[in-house]
């Protein structure tokens, strides 16, 4: 039976193509956001240490109200060992490679389909193609400057030489356009190429899901992709679907949730079948809930778009499309001060609030209400939690998946 009140959530965090971090600075993170979730809502909250394996990192989150108290296993799906991989190609082989799935993307339909969905992801693309040719163009620029002024070849081609070399100590580096490279090329690779070390890991994971949601020793498995790592989220459903075509319909409920997703990065790819096929089997699968939130102001997703019916996909359940306006849930100079900073602003997805709103990406992972039925709401868990954190109209218990009703909190 799928519960409104949750006491224990299983989450599968899969984060997108970030800048490489220790896990023990991204666990800071989580806990220094967790903070702004306390007093926004008026929780109490405590973490245990991280453990870190192959394929996860882990930690528990206890979240408590007056009434209630939630168990959050936490576990962040690792795949930074592949993007450090992609980090420690050469720079020349990264600019040919990034050439290459610059064409690719173009002819195979995306960059076109970008522009029919997200003039804003569009730009997104072109971005880092057009600052390396912005640096040829510049080097170029001085070259032909200095030839003009001095008439020498040898001098000429020097200076255009040392002014691109600069640009790419300084500018390439301050612009992170490795890793914007890094990205494509990766993309690319997804689509035509397995990743040998990733399907293991999606697979193995996979196995982890089912057996937690046979074992019923969670009241909800959430699934959360934040920006590519909703192409995986899904990856990772498809993979457990195959090997139990049930889950989630029978024992622990499962509820995907794509947040600032980049699933039509890959979808809109001609090449990009396999995908295709498998979002269509996790649509149609009746033991998962799927919600889609989108913001406007976020450059990194798409919005206002269903992504089934862009990828002229045929599917019963389509996912529940909610869109987000970052400025209603943090104060007037956050906002402001991050307005344009487009990563920061993407990464608002994964972090804590300043006022109530329904999208609340902590209360969703640990707050005592399902992600499905907060995604169901209008407003979220507004109404159903009260200034002091209690959980409105609860007797201050919440069932467990096959237990008899258990306190929701230890008196």
């Amino acid at each position: 039976m799928e519960k409104t009140i949750v006491a224990r959530r299983l989450v599968f965090h899969v984060g997108g193509y970030d800048p490489i971090t220790s896990h023990a600075t991204a666990q800071r993170r989580f806990v220094r956001e967790l903070g702004r979730f306390e007093a926004t809502w008026s929780v109490k909250t405590s973490i245990d240490s991280l453990q870190e394996g192959i394929d996860q990192t882990t930690w528990r989150v206890t979240t408590r109200g007056p009434n209630w108290r939630v168990e959050t296993d936490y576990r962040i799906v690792r795949w930074d060992d592949v993007i450090e991989t992609y980090g420690r190609q050469t720079f020349w082989r990264r600019i040919k490679l990034g050439v290459v799935t610059f064409v690719d993307f173009i002819a195979a339909g995306a960059f076109r389909g970008y522009l029919r969905t997200s003039w804003y992801y569009a730009g997104f693309f072109l971005y880092p193609f057009m600052m390396f040719d912005t640096m040829i163009a510049i080097a170029i620029g001085a070259a032909v400057f200095a030839m003009v002024k001095i008439r020498s070849v040898v001098i000429a081609v020097a200076v255009g030489l040392v002014v691109l070399a600069a640009l790419f100590l300084g500018p390439w580096r301050w612009l992170h356009l490795n890793t914007l490279f890094d990205d494509w090329i990766f993309a690319r690779d997804y689509i035509r190429n397995a990743n040998a070390a990733l399907d293991r890991r999606l697979d193995a994971i996979a196995g982890e899901m089912i057996v937690a949601a046979r074992s019923a020793g969670a009241d909800e498995i959430l699934v959360v992709g934040h920006s590519l790592g909703a192409v995986l989220a899904i990856d990772l459903l498809d993979r457990a679907l195959k090997r139990d075509p049930m889950l989630g319909a029978t024992g622990t409920p499962v509820t995907l949730l794509s947040i600032g997703s980049s699933i039509l990065k890959i979808g809109l790819h001609r090449g990009a079948e396999r995908f295709r096929a498998a979002t269509e089997r996790v649509a149609r699968a009746p033991g998962i809930f799927w919600g889609d939130y989108q913001s406007r102001i976020d450059i990194m997703n798409f919005y206002n778009t269903d992504p089934m019916a862009e990828m002229s996909l045929t599917a019963k359940h389509r996912p529940l499309i909610r869109f987000i306006e970052f400025s209603r849930a943090l104060e007037r100079r956050v906002y402001r001060r991050i307005r344009f900073r487009f990563y920061r602003l993407h990464c608002q997805f994964i972090s804590g609030n300043d006022k109530r709103d329904f999208y609340d990406y902590f209360m969703l992972v640990c707050g005592p209400v399902s992600a499905k039925s907060q995604t169901l709401a209008s407003d979220g868990a507004i109404s159903m939690i009260g200034e002091d954190g209690s959980l409105v109209g609860a007797a201050g218990c919440s069932e467990s998946a096959g237990e008899p009703a258990q306190p929701a909190c230890p008196p």
